[in-house]
């Protein structure tokens, strides 16, 4: 099944007489909430889904992004008229991290058909799609979260799953390295995890993915192939998702650490690692 959707492909879809429900997610990390930008043009039709508020709980111990409460989670979804037999269509402003969050919660909690807008919003009106300023008011939607479709990783697993197989750290890497920490109490990683930064599953210089091949040969290098077991994280489990869509897009399943390295740095009595990749 395809996890990304082109505009073309999805103005197509939208003219048809049942089209997919489609979710505006879109975010700045630190910025202020996405929903004036939604409500001065959107894909038309798309209704806004807050990335803090529905889609991750409060911060906290868990991490910056943990998992939403199922309830919020629910309602915000159903609200927006998802059902468990229509398709699902999620976009952001163009970076597609909080796309992919949506997409990984979705796919996560039983939705089988989710696919991510290729490029967002951006790559939506560089192929002449129209803005739309109404605010839709779907039919409530039916779809109830059963967890547990895609693999999910606490930080003991992700430690584990970094000896026996490849953890993959998505954020920059002069965060990997610990040359930085721009927001967490320590700098550097997860003891064996493998830096593969998120900002290199796009296009250079771009938002829209690399093509399949281009991605298959980029996480088969870092030991990341269909056969291997392979988990992913970040700083706070939005970026990671990113790459959880990059590699299935590419063929490879992959596991998210959700807490990511914002659970994982808040503990003291967690092994710390910094410099290059491991040998």
């Amino acid at each position: 099944m395809n996890v990304i959707i082109t505009a073309t492909e999805l103005a197509s879809e939208l003219a048809q007489s049942a089209p997919p429900v489609v979710l505006d997610v879109r975010y700045r990390l630190g910025g202020p909430p996405g929903r004036p930008e939604y409500e001065a043009g959107h894909v038309p039709g798309a209704v806004y889904v807050d990335l803090d508020a529905e889609l991750a709980a409060p911060p906290g111990p868990a991490g910056r992004h943990p998992l939403p409460d199922l309830g919020v989670f629910a309602k915000a979804m159903q609200a927006a008229g998802v059902r468990a037999d229509r398709p699902v269509v999620v976009y952001d402003g163009g970076q597609g991290w909080a796309a992919a969050r949506a997409w990984w919660l979705l796919r996560w909690s039983g939705h089988q058909d989710v696919r991510v807008l290729d490029g967002g919003l951006a790559a939506w009106r560089a192929a002449g799609g129209e803005l739309s300023r109404d605010q839709p008011a779907p039919e409530p939607g039916d779809f109830t979260p059963v967890p547990g479709a895609l693999p999910l990783l606490t930080a003991d697993e992700a430690a584990a799953l970094a000896r026996r197989g490849v953890l993959l750290d998505a954020r920059a890497g002069e965060r990997y390295r610990g040359e930085v920490e721009p927001l967490d109490r320590v700098a550097g990683h997860i003891p064996g995890a493998v830096s593969a930064p998120t900002t290199e599953n796009v296009a250079e210089g771009g938002t829209v993915f690399r093509d399949r091949a281009e991605l298959a040969e980029r996480f088969a290098a870092l030991g990341a192939t269909p056969d291997a077991e392979v988990g992913v994280y970040c700083g706070s489990g939005v970026s990671a998702a990113h790459q959880v869509l990059a590699l299935a897009h590419a063929g490879i399943p992959a596991a998210l650490y959700v807490g990511s390295w914002s659970e994982w740095s808040a503990d003291p009595s967690r092994p710390v690692a910094t410099g290059p990749q491991p040998g």
